[in-house]
């Protein structure tokens, strides 16, 4: 009997079964999870036991901010607790990858708000689905004087970014400015980019 060729074999259930979780993670295809789980077995003792144990510790810790949606450990993330960082900007991004993205450029000085997604009328998503009320409720509780809309430069993005500022009258709201690619996604670009696309940001 031949296996296929993403198979490792009928006496390695739970090497294959890691190999199969692996391959779902974005960028990871049965091939490049199978390389891998051989190095994380081969050096079980620098990466697999450490690796797994830093999976189990934030699978139980993990979880979501309650009042911006970044993830961390405690009910509210260190973002929105730190007073240095209540400067009256709240920049609003997509989801997480994006404001990871944002502190990694070392840039942006205020706190954040994840929407956990965009507008999207194919896909049925309104206003409701997504952490818009949420973000609105902020802005009267929080003293903020600008909203920065840092969503990706796609349709449903753009679409966002004008029901957002649409609902903001009263509030300065800037977007990115330069630097952001048509269809482009803020996990992708690199710090530069950002900096000058935050620093360059224009009123929407």
């Amino acid at each position: 009997m031949r296996h296929s060729d993403d198979d490792v074999g009928e006496d390695t259930g739970d090497i294959q079964t890691l190999i199969d979780l692996m391959s779902r993670l974005p960028g990871l295809g049965p091939r490049s999870a199978r390389r891998a789980v051989l190095q994380l077995i081969q050096k079980r003792g620098q990466l697999l036991i450490p690796l797994a144990n830093a999976m189990k510790t934030v699978g139980e810790t993990a979880r979501e901010c309650l009042n911006c949606g970044n993830i961390g450990t405690a009910d509210i993330c260190k973002i929105c607790l730190s007073e240095k960082r209540a400067n009256g900007q709240i920049c609003v991004v997509e989801d997480v990858a994006d404001l990871w993205a944002m502190e990694r450029a070392l840039v942006f000085k205020g706190r954040y708000h994840v929407l956990g997604g965009t507008l999207s009328a194919l896909d049925a998503i309104g206003p409701e689905d997504l952490r818009i009320p949420r973000l609105l409720d902020r802005i009267t509780t929080e003293n903020v004087s600008e909203v920065i809309l840092a969503l990706g430069a796609t349709i449903d993005g753009q679409t966002t970014a004008h029901y957002i500022a649409d609902h903001l009258p009263q509030i300065t709201v800037t977007s990115l400015a330069q630097g952001v690619p048509i269809g482009g996604e803020l996990d992708y670009l690199d710090d530069g980019t950002i900096t000058a696309a935050l620093n360059a940001r224009r009123a929407l």
